[in-house]
């Protein structure tokens, strides 16, 4: 189950962590979708890379979760109730996972976990896309979705108000989003594809907020599906540690990160990397499907090629994040720096 650690899988996975957590920190969906296709390209098994991946992340979203808490952005009493219903979905998607590797082993869950991440990251990127172009397109505050100002006026008991994200919504508009936040989380350790676009779209809060209430759900998910992996013994503790030490200083540059955009540059760098990453996991599928027998076994030079287009449509991934998040972040440094200059010299001339 698990891959001999050689100097160059370290470094590897030391950059994926740092690049993972810069993510995490700046988008709030945990860099899984970055993290798990790395891992399994680099020859973890999805289970383990799945298991592994969930064990880093609780950590690294305390880190997060509390200072984008401190910065004003995380609403804490939203992340808390939408955690309680997610640790439902983690139980589900574990015992999915473990059904899934006990019937067609490794191969099984590689193409489980691939397939679900190309469904899954095409569906939420390409909707996230679109709502990045257009409110990039001259529109100064982000709107509530029509979606999510109908929900909330459904009058359901019971009722909860939210003040960090200023909405006041029926406790049953969030269940599903965290019950599905956890499934995807403990099925193939992403759950911020469904939460941070499930507290926006459906919620009504803001990208700002969604991002850093999400670190509060990873969190406490994160957390109890570690002890539940770790029974099973699907956790390879060098994996973990690796990337974990990466991320952590990622997350702290990305949350910093955050205080200097537009929400609009967060849903762009999100599905930049969704889509990108979508295509790194659809070409292993072939793969896949011919080690279950169900296609017949590839050419060598057509699985040469698709393993190719899988590693280096990955590092593009990790490229796009890397430069959109330093830009956006070092321009907006700048930026609020004249700012201040500018400020200081028209008190002093008013002194």
């Amino acid at each position: 189950m698990f891959f001999d650690m050689t100097i160059t899988k370290i470094i590897a996975l030391l950059v994926v962590g740092l690049i993972g957590g810069l993510l995490s920190g700046f988008i709030g969906s945990g860099g899984a979708f970055v993290l798990t296709p790395a891992m399994m390209s680099l020859g973890a098994p999805g289970a383990v890379a799945v298991a592994s991946n969930m064990c880093h992340k609780f950590p690294k979203a305390m880190v997060g979760s509390y200072k984008r808490w401190k910065y004003g952005q995380a609403d804490i009493k939203l992340g808390l109730v939408m955690a309680v219903t997610a640790i439902i979905g983690v139980e589900v998607g574990i015992k999915m996972q473990k059904w899934i590797l006990s019937h067609w082993g490794n191969a099984g869950s590689n193409l489980y976990v691939s397939v679900v991440f190309v469904f899954v990251l095409i569906t939420v990127g390409a909707y996230v896309l679109r709502d990045a172009l257009r409110s990039s397109k001259g529109v100064v505050e982000e709107k509530t979705s029509n979606l999510a100002l109908s929900l909330q006026k459904i009058e359901l008991w019971p009722m909860m108000e939210f003040k960090v994200a200023k909405v006041r919504i029926s406790a049953w508009v969030t269940i599903p989003v965290g019950l599905f936040t956890g499934l995807l989380a403990a099925t193939i350790a992403v759950g911020g594809f469904i939460g941070v676009p499930g507290m926006i779209y459906v919620v009504g809060a803001s990208a700002m907020v969604a991002s850093a209430t999400e670190l509060v759900v990873a969190f406490v998910m994160g957390a109890y599906g570690s002890v539940q992996w770790g029974i099973s013994g699907l956790i390879d503790i060098r994996m973990t540690l690796l990337i974990l030490a990466g991320s952590l200083i990622g997350v702290q540059l990305g949350a910093l990160g955050t205080t200097y955009v537009k929400d609009h540059t967060i849903k762009l760098v999100m599905a930049a990397v969704m889509l990108i990453v979508a295509l790194s996991r659809g070409a292993k599928v072939p793969g896949y499907l011919a080690d279950l027998d169900l296609i017949p076994a590839l050419k060598s030079q057509l699985g040469y090629l698709l393993n190719g287009i899988s590693f280096w449509a990955l590092i593009a991934a990790l490229a796009v994040a890397g430069v959109i998040i330093s830009v956006a972040m070092i321009k907006g440094i700048l930026q609020d720096k004249a700012e201040k200059r500018q400020n200081q010299g028209v008190q002093e001339a008013v002194s």
